[in-house]
């Protein structure tokens, strides 16, 4: 599942966010029925589909799912973990773009 992630991520450097959006939402399927809807590779998995979606022209879809993540994130992990703060700032930045 990493490489799947790695390749994804490096796909969407490489100039094709739609085709990076599209490869981690089917990781996320893998991750999901892997390790869990808490886990925090399921969560990052998440933060980056997110961040794809919004990179390939979908900045409602990227919004929405980083508010879902945000949520997820401070359930799980309290409001002291440092990547909910992070999480936000993407959150408002994709909802500025939208």
């Amino acid at each position: 599942m990493t490489t799947r992630s790695n390749l994804a991520g490096y796909r969407g450097k490489a100039g094709d966010a739609a085709g990076a959006a599209a490869a981690f939402e089917e990781l996320l399927a893998d991750v999901l029925r892997v390790l869990g809807p808490d886990h925090p590779h399921t969560l990052t998995t998440r933060h980056n589909l997110a961040d794809w979606r919004g990179k390939a022209g979908d900045a409602a879809g990227a919004a929405a799912t980083h508010k879902e993540v945000l949520a997820d994130l401070l359930r799980t992990f309290g409001p002291d973990h440092p990547d909910p703060l992070a999480i936000q700032a993407q959150l408002e930045y994709w909802r500025q773009q939208e």
